[in-house]
């Protein structure tokens, strides 16, 4: 499936890629691609190490006429976020991503892509990999960990690399050098409620999918959807009218990236009066978000019965505390056009 990726060009940068992608590396768990790029990097003949924590450096001498240039560390993540849709069967620690080229662009079926920072890591092995591109001294440092915890950044030791300027090729502008950074905090709310027998038998499954999503440092202001909050709107809007009693809830995957996909399984009084109710309100949201996530599906489907279900004080308090919850650009800055300052993503 990478062969049309790997005919695009400049040649090398995409057989790289797709050479990259071919290797599972989700987050904390990226011991092949670690020990890919080991082999990457010696297979060239090339000083090449592997630090206490997984992190890969390697090295390459500057080519003739440029040994007196600037030591120049070239740096990307080695880590990918892993998420894909839930009709999609895929296991990210064993199988490599499955790309194709679609109106000009390359994608993933039915996963994350991990372009982020997949290309960046690329384009440093092609780097390293030529004959033809002149170049300073690099050292080139491939972290772990970026998306869930920034842990191979901060477990670098002092003195390792020699250069003073580094690169990060991890940005979604290929114009422009951006100097920055940016922090972020996870919130994890919990609620007790009791369990209580429910009073229908009309078991459902609502599922809310069909969603762009995107990676909540990168696309929170663009607008998308937001599964969890769909999901929510719909059922805190209807809930007390028709009668809905909850057992179940799960919506998005990972803490960064916005979701795409949500669902709940629930038994309902008036059936009838909530299907005429889905099918009216769940097309206005269609409408309300039809330029930017055009493919938003809502669909019902009968669901095995459950047991228990969440009582009607313990529902109400958790689908009014998920439906206040804010998602989004909080504040853009006032200081740098565009730019978001602060955000939130109803992640999980």
């Amino acid at each position: 499936m990478s062969q049309a990726v790997r005919a695009l060009e400049p040649s090398s940068l995409w057989n790289h890629f797709a050479d990259l992608n071919a290797v599972p590396r989700p987050s904390k768990k990226e011991e092949r691609v670690i020990a890919f790029m080991k082999a990457f990097g010696e297979n060239l003949g090339l000083p090449t190490e592997v630090d206490h924590v997984g992190n890969v450096i390697i090295r390459k001498d500057a080519t003739p006429g440029l040994e007196h240039k600037r030591i120049l560390i070239l740096q990307s993540h080695l880590d990918m976020v892993h998420q894909k849709n839930n009709d999609t069967v895929f296991d990210f620690e064993t199988e490599g991503i499955k790309m194709l080229v679609e109106d000009g662009w390359v994608k993933a079926d039915g996963t994350t892509l991990g372009a982020d920072n997949g290309i960046g890591v690329a384009a440093i092995m092609a780097v390293l990999s030529s004959t033809d591109i002149p170049h300073p001294r690099i050292e080139a440092l491939f972290t772990i960990d970026e998306e869930t915890g920034m842990t191979g950044a901060q477990g670098l030791k002092g003195g390792v690399l020699e250069g003073r300027i580094l690169l990060n090729l991890d940005t979604e502008e290929d114009d422009e050098i951006d100097i920055g950074c940016a922090g972020g905090i996870d919130s994890t709310v919990e609620m007790d409620f009791e369990e209580e027998s429910p009073s229908s038998s009309n078991w459902k499954r609502l599922v809310v999918k069909g969603l762009k999503g995107g990676h909540s440092g990168m696309d929170i202001h663009k607008g998308l959807a937001n599964a969890n909050k769909i999901l929510v709107r719909l059922l805190f809007e209807s809930g007390d009218r028709f009668g809905l009693q909850i057992s179940k809830i799960d919506g998005g995957g990972l803490r960064n990236a916005i979701p795409r996909e949500a669902s709940a399984e629930f038994c309902v009084k008036d059936l009838n009066g909530f299907e005429q109710w889905l099918s009216e309100d769940g097309g206005k949201i269609k409408a309300e978000f039809n330029t930017m996530d055009p493919g938003l599906e809502m669909i019902l489907t009968d669901s095995d019965s459950s047991k228990k279900v969440i009582s009607s004080e313990g529902q109400r308090k958790m689908l009014s505390v998920l439906y206040a919850m804010p998602n989004g650009v909080y504040r853009m800055s006032p200081d740098i056009p565009d730019l978001v300052e602060t955000s939130s993503n109803l992640a999980r």
